[in-house]
């Protein structure tokens, strides 16, 4: 019994850590939706560097970074991105943090549709269609 009890209490200390760093985390990301008064700036830190734009080509983009269910990040490698800030939720991406596209232009444009890959093999999950690509300066990584 006692070693059951004790058991059960690590699992619930290790349980309570890791809630608190995923909230941590889940907050932050959260933020990268969210602009500040002036428009400038999202909650995260990055900076708006121009005007948001329908379609990137696909040469502009080489790596993505899933922030949150609503959040994507488009890079080329440097601390200038795009971000996609995704009209609604799209679920479990940012828990799964990946996702496949299609398109046979050679560009990713607001009206494509993304799909959310979940689990250790590539089962599709939902789908959910993008928004405008919005250029920023990333902050510094922490």
């Amino acid at each position: 019994m006692r070693a059951t009890l004790a058991l059960a209490s690590a699992a619930c200390l290790s349980a309570c850590m890791m809630s608190s760093n995923q909230q941590t985390r889940t907050g932050r990301n959260e933020a990268a939706a969210v602009l500040s008064a002036d428009g400038q700036t999202y909650g995260d830190g990055a900076r708006i560097t121009g005007p948001a734009q329908s379609c990137v080509p696909l040469t502009a983009i080489r790596n993505s970074r899933v922030l949150s269910d609503r959040v994507i990040d488009f890079g080329n490698g440097n601390r200038t991105a795009y971000r996609v800030v995704l009209p609604q939720d799209c679920p479990n991406l940012g828990f799964e943090q990946r996702f496949t596209y299609s398109t046979s232009l050679s560009q990713l444009c607001a009206n494509d549709i993304i799909t959310v890959l979940q689990g250790p093999g590539v089962t599709r999950g939902a789908s959910c269609g993008l928004a405008p690509f919005q250029p920023i300066e990333l902050p510094p990584r922490r």
